[in-house]
């Protein structure tokens, strides 16, 4: 008796992944050894930054950032880790080793940093690039003494979102950038808060006074005004789409993760914010389902570096439930934490922008 083959069943699409399904473990030689412009920041250089011909401050802020790169192209002694670009004789100068950019969120304050650690003639091992957080988590995983002896090496290091939230925060990083000028390394930072104003809002800056203006001592202030480039000439944000649109999109994008918003909350006081880069390696886009109000300002902190890391990586966000301009209560976005929280939005308002291309037309 003949048989005939059976047809075979259609393969089912693979499942998403999930961020909520992953704790990855970082070593600190990784931490280290990313301290460089993140993907998105990899190719920008001065000639890339197009200022604002309506904001004289940014065309400024271009002249001054090259020379302060070039400026670190002199030579340096050898021996104990002393560096001397900036000084005029071997004693330690007592003049700001260092350039701040202040300015609002999207005026481009992360390009022009970047642009000033790639402009930096040295060595890619010589200079390190990192946020703030970024910083701290460093010296969470080496230790203090170990993070001075790594970092004093280098002839630049990038600070990226500088923010103070808490007092130990203050201490610990007056006490770490005091060192590593002491060791001749150049510092450059952004943030949209100026040096004297760090904490302000945060907790009794009074009370640190002492460290507040040892940290403001190290830098140059370079102003930046302007509009959120992200947002100039654009159109709206999207709107959220259907819960059903969004899985759909999951499913049918290779390396795409679906969670639902409120379990991916819960599960980022599980993972340590040093991690939240490791959490989204490898992710093409990322689909949230049921986005909802941030329920408290510890879980909204861990969400801005969520959106700092995917914004950084360039991975599209794709979301259902409320709009991410409502993520954050009233009583947030006029609280000491507030521009970070707009800077949230600023970036996953352009992630959303970045996903409209995975929902079937």
């Amino acid at each position: 008796m003949s048989t005939r083959a059976l047809p075979e069943a259609a393969a089912a699409p693979a499942a998403p992944l999930s961020l909520c399904s992953r704790e990855p473990h970082v070593p600190a030689d990784r931490l280290v050894a990313e301290m460089v412009p993140p993907p998105r920041f990899d190719s920008v250089r001065f000639d890339t930054y197009h200022p604002d011909p309506q904001q004289p401050t940014q065309t400024d802020a271009v002249t001054v950032l090259s020379a302060f790169a070039e400026s670190l192209g002199g030579a340096h002694a050898s021996g104990a880790g002393k560096r001397r670009w900036f000084a005029r004789k071997p004693a330690a100068p007592t003049g700001p080793r260092g350039v701040y950019l202040d300015g609002g969120y999207g005026v481009g304050k992360t390009h022009l940093l970047a642009s000033l650690w790639h402009a930096a003639p040295a060595e890619p091992a010589l200079k390190a690039f990192g946020t703030f957080v970024e910083l701290t988590n460093l010296v969470g995983a080496l230790g203090f003494q170990q993070t001075v002896k790594t970092l004093s090496g280098h002839r630049l290091l990038c600070i990226d979102e500088f923010e103070l939230d808490d007092p130990g925060d203050t201490v610990l990083v007056s006490s770490l950038l005091g060192k590593l000028v002491e060791s001749g390394v150049a510092l450059a930072a952004t943030s949209n808060t100026l040096p004297g104003k760090l904490g302000e809002g945060r907790f009794a800056s009074a009370d640190f006074l002492r460290e507040i203006q040892g940290l403001s001592a190290h830098f140059r202030p370079l102003r930046i005004d302007g509009e959120d480039y992200r947002h100039r000439g654009l159109p709206e944000a999207p709107a959220p789409h259907s819960d059903q649109a969004v899985t759909a999109a999951a499913y049918a994008t290779p390396g795409a993760s679906l969670d639902d918003f409120p379990h991916l909350l819960e599960h980022l006081a599980k993972v340590h914010p040093s991690r939240y880069g490791a959490l989204t390696d490898d992710l093409s886009a990322v689909c949230l389902t049921d986005v909802q109000p941030v329920p408290d300002q510890s879980t909204a902190l861990r969400l801005v570096v969520l959106a700092d890391r995917l914004y950084d990586r360039e991975i599209p966000v794709l979301a259902s439930g409320l709009p991410f301009d409502r993520l954050f209560s009233d009583e947030m976005l006029n609280g000491g934490y507030r521009k970070k929280y707009f800077r949230a939005i600023s970036r996953l308002t352009a992630l959303a922008r970045d996903a409209k291309g995975l929902i079937a037309q």
